[in-house]
């Protein structure tokens, strides 16, 4: 049973997280159609920043991790570096059709395979390249399933 005080601190803890979260972008493999949409969503236009989301250099101070493209045989272990070196909680978005089901590059002789099959996934975003709205909109929807189950986590141990 959790006191006021830690339900408090709990508390705070979502909302900066849900309010001011800070991602990173990966590629790995992807033919960079999706990563020129991802930094579209973060120009003036579309202004993601208006949801508090941040990027980020480094891995270290990144909230969610956005990643493009099939998973390849060079950037695999690369890819676990920065996920192993990002602060609990953390989350995965997989961003296009590659990084889902490894696209037209599935099967081929230097992919690995999708992003699911090497890192936990928390948000799919389809598309090929997916626009700009939908990549707000998956964040957006990513951050308000982690409110409402870290908010019913605290009610349940409450």
């Amino acid at each position: 049973m959790l006191t006021l005080a830690e339900k408090v601190k709990q508390g705070l803890k979502t909302w900066a997280l849900v309010n001011s979260p800070w991602v990173i972008h990966f590629n790995s493999g992807s033919c960079n159609g999706c990563d020129i949409e991802i930094l579209a969503t973060l120009t003036p236009r579309y202004d993601m920043e208006r949801f508090g989301v941040k990027l980020q250099g480094s891995p270290r101070h990144s909230d969610i991790l956005i990643c493009t493209g099939p998973v390849t045989l060079q950037a695999r272990d690369r890819l676990l570096r920065v996920y192993e070196q990002m602060p609990e909680p953390k989350f995965v978005v997989a961003v296009g059709s590659c990084a889902i089901s490894g696209g037209v590059f599935q099967g081929c002789y230097g992919v690995v395979g999708n992003i699911s099959e090497v890192l936990p996934v928390d948000a799919f975003i389809p598309g090929c390249p997916p626009r700009p709205e939908a990549i707000i909109h998956g964040v957006v929807a990513l951050l308000g399933s982690l409110k409402s189950k870290t908010e019913a986590a605290i009610k349940e141990q409450a």
